[in-house]
């Protein structure tokens, strides 16, 4: 059996009430005794059932995310598994809400994070690019008492911060790995397409996918890579321009999370089915692109286990518990059509 507060107290050589005190933090307990009742949690195991004391206090957890404003597929994928977990969550007594900004506007973020009021928030995981200005407002909201996760795309140098997503760096060299292969030796250029290289997924994919390539591969060369911020019409002209002036390209890696708008815009300049073609993500495009071979491979992470994980760290850390980092890991899948 767990041992139980009456236990803590009979160890402890206190009463009920002074352990009661002294779990929820209360006034007018002397330092000795507050020593005498840590001493007796450590040496009998005592741990406190939250449940059952969230529920008696009528606690409601309350927690946000920050997504983007504009998006495509995948974004509907994060919006519906965070639908799914506010309704699962609901009778846990947790409300799950969404902020949408522009997230490339590194001044709308900060301003919209520094509005959170600790009275009526708990946590939020955000998804939002680096910026200084970003970076600030993530650090003032520690200081707050609000906590957060980094969600899927981190703040770098904010190490003391939860994130939720895969190791970018690996799930790049995985690309590279991927595109070198697949590429079976022919020597030409690859296209490296992403939303925003701002973004600390897609530098750190980058990185990787360098690494690797520049290794193991040197008959292919990477171009410069291509931003197109979500806008379909820049996404045609910087591919359009790109594919005239490189007629030896024989691969296209897109970073990003969404890669319906680049890869239709590579098919109107470029044979699909003369180039290596690898993505991000598991969209419905992504999949009946992969089934079609207009996609070669895939590397996904799974987003209900990204929006559940936040969502655990972040109880977490309201009720000042460790989270379970094992359970949290989020591990690279490599789809191909036939393993879908």
């Amino acid at each position: 059996m767990r041992p139980t507060t009456k236990d803590l107290a009979r160890a402890a050589g206190v009463s009920l009430a002074t352990v009661d005190r002294v779990l929820n933090e209360r006034p007018n307990v002397s330092n000795r005794t507050v020593r005498k009742v840590h001493e007796a949690i450590e040496r009998i195991g005592f741990e406190r059932n939250l449940a059952a004391v969230n529920l008696a206090r009528s606690r409601t957890y309350r927690f946000h995310f920050v997504l983007p404003e504009r998006g495509d597929q995948y974004l509907a994928e994060l919006l519906a598994e965070v639908d799914a977990a506010r309704a699962t969550l609901k009778s846990d007594l947790v409300e799950v809400n969404v902020i949408r900004l522009d997230i490339e506007d590194p001044h709308a973020v900060a301003n919209q994070l520094s509005s959170l009021d600790p009275g009526k928030v708990d946590g939020v995981a955000v998804m939002a690019p680096e910026s200084p200005q970003v970076r600030d407002a993530v650090m003032r909201l520690n200081e707050r008492d609000i906590r957060v996760v980094q969600f899927l795309s981190g703040q770098a140098n904010l190490g003391h911060h939860d994130f939720v997503g895969i190791d970018n760096v690996a799930a790049g060299a995985t690309a590279g790995r991927l595109v070198g292969r697949f590429s079976s030796g022919r020597h030409g250029r690859i296209a490296v397409i992403t939303e925003t290289i701002q973004s600390q997924d897609s530098l750190k994919r980058r990185l990787g996918f360098d690494q690797v390539i520049n290794r193991g591969f040197p008959a292919l060369q990477c171009l410069p890579t291509l931003e197109t911020h979500g806008d379909a019409g820049r996404a045609e002209r910087i591919i359009r321009r790109t594919f005239a002036n490189y007629p030896d390209i024989v691969a296209v890696y897109i970073m990003s999370s969404e890669a319906r708008v680049p890869l239709e815009a590579v098919s109107r300049y470029a044979d699909l089915e003369n180039l290596v073609v690898v993505a991000h993500e598991r969209t419905p495009f992504n999949e009946q692109a992969l089934r079609d071979e207009r996609i070669d491979a895939i590397i996904a992470q799974n987003p209900g286990h990204a929006v559940r994980s936040a969502l655990r760290i972040l109880r977490a850390r309201a009720d000042k518990r460790q989270p379970f980092a094992a359970q949290e890991k989020m591990r690279i899948e490599i789809l191909l059509a036939e393993n879908l």
